[in-house]
C-alpha cells in the first residue's frame, strides 16, 4: 500500500488537481495561491514596536496571510507525515539515465536518497560551494521571488489562470533562468 502512495501521480491526475487550487481559493474569498509572501507575513507576525517595524510590514497578517500560513504549515507536515508514514523508497530511481550520467559527470553519483547528499547535506553546506549554492543561491532565490512579486507557484497556478501578462513574463523568465543555470552555471560551480 505505501509502495503504491509513494509512487509518483500520472500528469492527468496531478495536473487537474493542481489546476483546481485557483478557483477554489477564489470560492473561499478571492485568495491567491503563492508561497514567497509567508516569508512576509511571518515577519509580520513577529512582535515589536510600531516604530522598529518596516511600514512594508505593518499591516493586519492575519486577515490577509492567516489562511497562508496554515496552507505552508500543511504543507510541511504533509511532506513530514509522508516521509515518516509512507516512506519514499529507492527515490533515485526515478532520475533517468541520461540526467544520472550528466550528475555524474559533475561530481554527483549518490542517488539513494530523496536528493543527492552529494549536493544537500550538512557536509557539503560547510564547503565554499555548498555556501555559495545553497546560501547565495537561497538569497538570490528569495530576492528574485520578491522582485518578481511572487514565487513560480504564485505566478504559474494563480497569475496564469488569471491571464496577467506579469505572470507570463515572470514564469518565461523563471524557465530560461531555470536552464541557463542548470547548463551554463551550474558545471562552472560544481567543477
Amino acid at each position: 500500500m505505501t509502495e503504491a502512495l509513494a509512487a509518483p501521480w500520472p500528469w492527468y491526475v496531478a495536473g487537474p488537481l493542481i489546476g483546481l487550487v485557483v478557483p477554489l481559493l477564489l470560492l473561499l474569498g478571492g485568495k491567491v495561491f503563492g508561497i514567497s509572501a509567508n516569508l512576509r507575513h511571518m515577519c509580520a507576525a513577529v512582535p515589536s514596536p510600531g516604530r522598529l517595524k518596516p511600514s512594508f510590514l505593518r499591516y493586519d497578517w492575519k486577515r490577509t496571510g492567516g489562511w497562508n500560513l496554515v496552507f505552508i504549515l500543511g504543507v510541511g507536515l504533509g511532506g513530514l507525515l509522508v516521509a515518516t508514514v509512507v516512506g519514499v523508497p529507492d527515490a533515485g530511481q526515478s532520475i533517468s539515465e541520461s540526467t544520472r550520467s550528466d550528475l555524474a559527470a559533475l561530481g554527483i553519483g549518490d542517488f539513494t536518497g530523496l536528493v543527492p547528499s552529494d549536493l544537500f547535506s550538512w557536509g557539503w553546506l560547510l564547503t565554499p560551494t555548498g555556501l555559495l549554492v545553497l546560501v547565495v543561491g537561497g538569497f538570490l532565490v528569495g530576492f528574485g521571488a520578491r522582485y518578481a512579486g511572487g514565487c513560480t507557484s504564485g505566478h504559474a497556478i494563480s497569475g496564469l489562470a488569471d491571464r496577467q501578462l506579469p505572470s507570463l513574463v515572470a514564469v518565461v523568465g523563471f524557465f530560461a533562468g531555470g536552464l541557463l543555470v542548470t547548463h551554463l552555471l551550474l558545471p562552472l560551480v560544481l567543477s
